[in-house]
C-alpha cells in the first residue's frame, strides 16, 4: 500500500533548523509494530501516524514514537502535525481543533503563513508536577553530565524530577557557559537517573541572549544523544518555573532556545497561567516548516 509521509523542521521557522519530525499519513492498517519499524526507518527523534479519531469532532487522533517506543505525548509532533493538517486542509488564516494523543484530547490552534509553514499553539493535556521521588543530588547531576558541582542551580533552583506525562530529570545550570560544556555520556545518564527518569534537560537564565531560557536535553535510553527542541521537556519544566519563580496571577510567556550547540537553534514558547497561586493550563507553541513529502509502499 501507498502512504504519504511529510518531513517537517518544527519550532522554528526556515527549514534546515529547529526538530525534524516525520508525518505519515494514510496510517490506517498499521499496527505497533509496524509503526515502530518505520519509526526506527525515519531515525529521527520522533514520528507520527495520523489516524481517524474516535470523537468525530477532533480532527485526528495521533500514535507518537521514538526509534524504539512509543510515547503518550510529545511536543514537536504535536505542533508539526497540527500545522501540517492546517495545511492539507487548505485553511485560509487560522484553525482550531483537538487531536486525540495517548495522554488525552489536545486542543490546538493554527496560523499559518503561506503554503508550507505555520505556527501552532497547543494546550498540555496533562498539568505538569515535580514528582515526589527523591531528587537528584547536584554531585550526582554534575558528575553524569561532566560539570563541577558550582555548576549546578541558582537562585532557589535544584535538580527535580518533573513530568507532564513523560518524566525530564531538570536541571538548573548557573550560566550558559555550562549549558555551553556538558559532555555526558549515556553510560553515566544511566547510571545515575536510569531508574528514575529517560531524559536530562538542563537550562539556564539567558538574560543576554535571544529569549528567556537556554536548554538542552538528552535521552541516554531514547535512543538519541542530543534533542534540538523538546516541548514535553518545556511542559514539565512549568511546574519547576512555578516553584522557583512563583509567577503571580496572570499569564507569564517564556522563549526558550534550545538546539544552539547542535546548530539546529530552536524557539519553543512556554505559556503559563496562573490563578489563585496554582498553575491552571500549559501551553507550547512555535512554528513549523515542511522541508520534504513522499511515499512509503508499506
Amino acid at each position: 500500500m501507498v502512504r504519504r509521509y511529510v518531513v517537517l523542521d518544527v519550532f522554528t521557522d526556515r527549514a534546515l533548523s529547529g526538530n525534524p519530525l516525520a508525518v505519515v499519513l494514510d496510517a490506517e492498517g498499521l499496527d505497533g509494530n509496524q509503526m515502530q519499524a518505520l519509526a526506527r526507518e525515519f531515525n529521527l527523534s520522533e514520528t507520527v501516524f495520523v489516524l481517524p479519531p474516535t470523537d468525530g469532532d477532533h480532527r485526528a487522533r495521533l500514535r507518537i514514537f521514538t526509534t524504539n517506543h512509543e510515547l503518550p505525548f510529545a511536543g514537536h509532533p504535536t505542533v508539526g502535525t497540527a500545522v501540517l493538517l492546517a495545511l492539507r486542509d487548505e485553511v485560509e488564516l487560522s484553525a482550531d481543533f483537538v487531536l486525540e494523543e495517548g495522554a488525552g484530547p489536545v486542543p490546538c490552534h493554527v496560523s499559518l503563513r503561506g503554503p508550507r509553514a505555520g505556527s501552532a499553539t497547543f494546550t498540555v493535556p496533562r498539568l505538569p508536577e515535580i514528582l515526589e521521588e527523591e531528587a537528584p543530588s547536584v554531585e550526582a547531576c554534575a558528575q553524569a553530565l561532566g560539570l563541577d558541582r558550582s555548576d549546578i542551580g541558582f537562585d532557589d533552583y535544584r535538580p527535580v524530577i518533573a513530568s507532564a506525562g513523560v518524566p525530564f530529570v531538570c536541571i538548573p545550570l548557573a550560566s550558559r557557559s555550562a549549558l555551553a560544556r556538558i559532555s555526558p555520556s549515556a553510560g553515566r545518564l544511566i547510571g545515575a537517573f536510569g531508574g528514575t527518569a529517560d531524559s536530562v534537560y538542563v537550562f539556564c537564565r539567558d538574560e543576554e541572549g535571544e529569549g528567556d531560557l537556554r536548554a538542552r536535553m538528552f535521552g541516554a535510553n531514547m535512543g538519541i544523544h542530543e534533542d534540538p527542541a523538546t516541548g514535553s521537556a518545556a511542559a514539565s519544566l512549568a511546574a519547576v518555573l512555578m516553584a522557583g519563580d512563583k509567577p503571580a496571577d496572570g499569564f507569564h510567556a517564556y522563549d526558550i532556545l534550545q538546539g544552539v550547540e547542535m546548530g539546529r537553534s530552536s524557539v519553543v514558547r512556554l505559556g503559563l497561567d496562573v490563578a489563585g497561586g496554582e498553575l491552571s493550563r500549559v501551553t507550547i507553541g512555535g512554528g513549523a516548516v515542511v522541508v520534504a513529502e513522499g511515499v512509503l509502499h508499506v
